[in-house]
């Protein structure tokens, strides 16, 4: 006979299967839609995007992509393996220093080197001032190109490769490279032949990371002038008016992000890690000296100093010049507008990892594996292509609504949904999903499935457990979750461009606004906001590493 309380308990189980499938159901949503819209244009559009700008695009697009590959993999594994493995002066200040570049938006570094470097700017300035030169009689790099848009993503995005591969480090075995030393290698051959190749699964998994940060950026290259397959879809759609000619862009980018994603996913199954409880012994870090120590201090203050120190100074400055008051009722709007989006974003991301992790812990059969597959495709997908897999299936619920409306009821609904915050909520959810779910698991993987069981003795039910046990255990890697999704939403342009309501902006899109317009001092006062905010998770960051040592 069925009690009331095993009712209870089979209802609760319903609902949280429920609402995870429901997450699932709008990560996939967005895909699917530009999937089908992009299908409905037909193959006239696509010839015509294929004869007009996909090459364009398709080029520039995996050029920007190689270069910061190349760079991330260089700066970041360089720096982790330095502060690693040797001893120089300053070391244990750029174990944490190097992570300080993630707090800043790639498009807020662009717009303070581009007030330093650009014609106008200081350094060209006292150039011509000190030798007499006029604009015609010297060359000098120019900071709006391709590879002005690939050094300032290569200085924000290194930190995911940094640390990574400085885990990497951290767990192996000294024993192997111990080895190595004693046949003779040096300790660089010993670090190109055996502590690279034990690292390599974790490399790969940074630098694909960066390399999805890099397709799904727009306010560097839009600023820079740089024709990606992010602006060629916020153009197509904003200033063209092509809904199906974005789609189809999207679906180009959206298959890219889908090829990297299984890579990455392919690449992180093959490898094999060791426990590091098990390490045998440590290899001793080797101490450097004379120009060795000089020169390893001098590579690991070069990121720092060009990604974050500099910057700041620079944004103080041009703040400071501007017209821009950060106390006025208009930027206590955009302070008030960024930080509720963010906010609110960030508590039902959350909120949806919970579901879907414990969904996946609670059943574990390929229905929950597959669901929590899906919700975290989402941070491989940029936020433009997102924006446009909503707007298009919603934006079409909205007109049939109001349509059947206003033929039975005389009455027009107008745009319920589309154009609403929480649209753009729904966006952020499944943009930052996967960042959520991923500290979720990490601390969900320190509650033992014995705990689950003696819950279960003790007549609790899925939901009895998950708030009685699992949640005040988690609240460490839940607040970790809330803050790192808080400061994404900060920092995301694309989305946010698209998909705000009407007379909402936020302080990423006023700075957007702001560089458009060459008022480059102006932009520096949101963004050295957005920068505050982008320091909460980079400390904890820093704190984490700190504890792995």
């Amino acid at each position: 006979m069925t009690t009331s309380s095993q009712v209870k308990k089979r209802d609760g189980a319903r609902t949280l299967s429920g609402v995870a499938l429901l997450v699932a159901g709008l990560c996939a949503l967005p895909m699917l839609a530009v999937l089908i819209a992009a299908m409905s244009g037909g193959t006239d559009t696509v010839r015509h995007l294929a004869d007009t700008v996909l090459g364009g695009y398709a080029r520039t697009t995996l050029a920007l992509v190689l270069m910061v590959a190349a760079g991330t993999f260089a700066i970041g594994v360089g720096a982790a393996w330095l502060v690693t493995m040797t001893r120089f002066p300053g070391v244990r200040f750029f174990e944490v220093g190097l992570v300080l570049p993630l707090a800043f938006p790639a498009y807020v570094l662009a717009y303070a080197y581009t007030h330093v470097l650009d014609h106008p700017g200081i350094v060209q300035t006292v150039l011509r001032d000190v030798t007499g030169w006029g604009p015609r009689d010297y060359w000098f790099p120019d900071i709006r190109s391709l590879g002005g848009a690939a050094a300032m993503l290569i200085l924000v995005l290194y930190p995911y490769v940094y640390l990574l591969a400085r885990a990497a480090f951290l767990q192996q075995s000294g024993t192997t490279f111990l080895a190595a030393r004693a046949l003779g290698s040096s300790p660089w051959a010993a670090f190109f032949k055996v502590s690279l190749p034990l690292a390599r699964p974790a490399i790969a998994g940074g630098v694909l990371l960066a390399v999805m940060e890099t397709i799904a950026d727009f306010g560097t290259v839009a600023y820079f002038g740089v024709q990606t397959f992010a602006t060629g879809i916020y153009t197509s759609w904003f200033s063209l008016f092509d809904r199906v000619g974005a789609a189809q862009l999207a679906l180009c980018l959206l298959s890219f992000a889908l090829l990297l994603a299984m890579l990455e996913r392919l690449q992180r199954g093959d490898a094999k890690y060791h426990d590091p409880s098990r390490q045998a012994n440590v290899a001793p870090p080797l101490q450097l000296r004379g120009g060795q120590a000089i020169a390893a201090t001098v590579l690991c203050a070069i990121p720092v100093v060009f990604g974050a120190l500099l910057p700041i100074v620079v944004l103080f400055f041009m703040g400071i010049g501007s017209e821009q008051n950060l106390l006025s009722a208009r930027y206590l709007g955009f302070i008030k507008n960024s930080a509720t989006l963010a906010s609110v974003a960030a508590v039902v991301t959350v909120m949806a990892a919970i579901s879907v992790g414990f969904f996946q812990r609670m059943r574990g059969d390929r229905v929950a594996q597959g669901a929590a597959y899906v919700a975290r495709l989402g941070y491989a997908v940029p936020g433009g292509v997102i924006a446009v897999g909503l707007m298009v299936p919603f934006a079409a619920f909205d007109n049939a609504l109001d349509a059947w409306m206003r033929s039975t009821f005389d009455i027009s609904t107008g745009l319920l949904i589309t154009g609403s915050i929480w649209l753009l909520v729904i966006a952020y959810m499944v943009r930052f999903l996967a960042a959520a779910l991923g500290a979720y698991e990490g601390g969900q993987a320190m509650v033992h499935m014995n705990m689950d069981s003696a819950s279960r003795s003790l007549g609790q039910g899925p939901i009895g457990t998950l708030r009685r046990v699992h949640l005040p255990i988690l609240a460490p890697s839940l607040l970790t979750a809330l803050l790192i999704v808080f400061v994404d939403v900060m920092k995301e342009l694309p989305a946010t461009l698209i998909m705000r309501p009407f007379n909402f902006d936020t302080l990423a899109v006023q700075a957007y606004r702001l560089a458009s317009d060459e008022r480059l001092e102006g932009a520096a006062v949101p963004s050295l906001v957005i920068v505050a905010m982008g320091l909460l998770p980079v400390i904890l960051i820093c704190r984490q590493v700190g504890r792995n040592r």
